[in-house]
């Protein structure tokens, strides 16, 4: 699943692409959007807060995407039918597209989107209200640490793999930065929260990570300048100790995830 980096990045490369411009074709294949149109409308931006998508426009409306497993965001040049004609927004049967949203110069185009909806801007915590503060913002705040404290304080019992994961505590990590995070930290994806004496500086390690990735200069989907250590690398050498690596469930299922980790380093 796209984690926070790849979705802050995919944000920023879809508010290039139409902030500023006028939605000149709208194509939404999703059952409950039936007649929901953009045509017209000027696209201001595209926020990311965790793995969630915003897509704000100066008519009041929102279009909230999340990517979940598979789902990507990307842009190409718009095809004009000629000089001095109407807009048309070629036919695509591709089963795979969900959105296409396009301006003069550049459509963007959903594939695989695994939640697509449209609401009123100031309706936006319908979406994303119930999550924890959002690890790539542009600055976590005192106010932000103290409320991720607070949800770690509460999960006490809870392995801390499955805490890191947890969006409601804080959101935009996924497996790789569950992972990348523990093995620089030496802690067990199974240790329970409780056991970890601050678990803030985990979050920052997080968020610190994602941020490099999100700012590299690199193509979609890659984790730019960040060194991936851990995280599918199970039976390969661990490279502090050259243990091979192992992958276990962290969690809870059905909501359990692969967690990779050195037997030798992040002793239980």
């Amino acid at each position: 699943m796209p984690e926070g980096d790849v979705v802050l990045r995919t944000a920023r490369r879809l508010t290039a692409a139409m902030g500023g411009a006028v939605i000149r074709g709208c194509d939404l294949r999703w059952p409950s959007l039936g007649g929901v149109d953009f045509t017209g409308a000027t696209c201001l931006e595209t926020q990311s807060y965790g793995k969630n998508l915003l897509t704000r426009f100066d008519d009041g409306r929102t279009l909230h995407t999340h990517l979940r497993m598979d789902g990507t965001w990307r842009v190409s040049a718009s095809r004009r039918t000629g000089p001095g004609l109407p807009f048309v927004l070629p036919n695509d049967p591709d089963p795979g597209i969900r959105a296409r949203l396009a301006t003069d110069n550049w459509t963007c185009i959903g594939r695989h989107l695994g939640m697509m909806t449209v609401l009123r801007t100031r309706d936006e915590s319908l979406v994303i209200g119930h999550l924890g503060p959002d690890l790539l913002a542009p600055e976590l705040t005192e106010e932000d640490e103290a409320a991720i404290r607070a949800a770690v304080a509460v999960r006490g019992m809870r392995s801390i793999g499955a805490v890191l994961l947890d969006q409601e505590v804080a959101a935009g990590i996924g497996t790789i930065y569950m992972a990348e995070t523990l093995f620089r930290h030496r802690i067990s994806p199974w240790r329970t929260t409780g056991a970890i004496n601050d678990p803030l500086p985990l979050f920052r390690t997080a968020r610190d990570l994602m941020q490099r990735s999100a700012d590299a200069s690199t193509r979609p989907g890659t984790r730019g300048s960040v060194q991936i250590v851990a995280h599918s690398r199970a039976g390969k050498p661990c490279v502090r100790c050259a243990t091979p690596l192992s992958v276990a469930p962290v969690g809870t299922p059905p909501y359990d995830r692969p967690a990779f980790y050195c037997p030798r380093c992040q002793p239980d």
